[in-house]
């Protein structure tokens, strides 16, 4: 099990390749606006729950990291073992930060596109009402 890998593989999956623009925004039903696309809910349902998977697994990450955190522990007395491990530590605060930026961006993407569902099914049940 290699937590840096299972970080590195999360933002990969979160975020894509970070020189590249940020994703266009989502919404559905009527309205003008800027760019985006539109999905049906059931399509959106579909996204949301491939964001929510991707929670847990950046969730879990967090766990791991969490636990690494609790348990390591110098292998010597010495200065030198003492040095190493806060080195090691420094590094896991800041992948534990960066993991819990991951999830803060998740849980918000996924309200956003939660939103956008509600909004496609009050927009597609006004239609089919005046069409009627």
């Amino acid at each position: 099990m290699d937590i840096i890998g299972d970080a590195a593989s999360a933002i990969k999956a979160v975020w894509g390749d970070l020189t590249t623009p940020p994703e266009p925004t989502v919404y559905g039903g009527g309205g003008g606006g800027g760019g985006g696309f539109e999905m049906s809910p059931d399509e959106l349902q579909s996204v949301i729950g491939l964001w929510k998977e991707e929670l847990q697994k950046v969730s879990d990450d967090g766990d791991k990291i969490e636990d690494i955190l609790f348990e390591l522990m110098p292998p010597g007395q010495d200065e030198v073992s003492s040095s190493y491990v806060d080195a090691g530590m420094d590094s896991l605060q800041s992948l534990k930060k960066q993991n819990e930026s991951m999830k803060e961006y998740i849980v918000g993407y996924i309200a956003k596109l939660e939103l956008a569902k509600t909004k496609t099914m009050a927009t597609d049940a006004a239609n089919t009402m005046r069409s009627t």
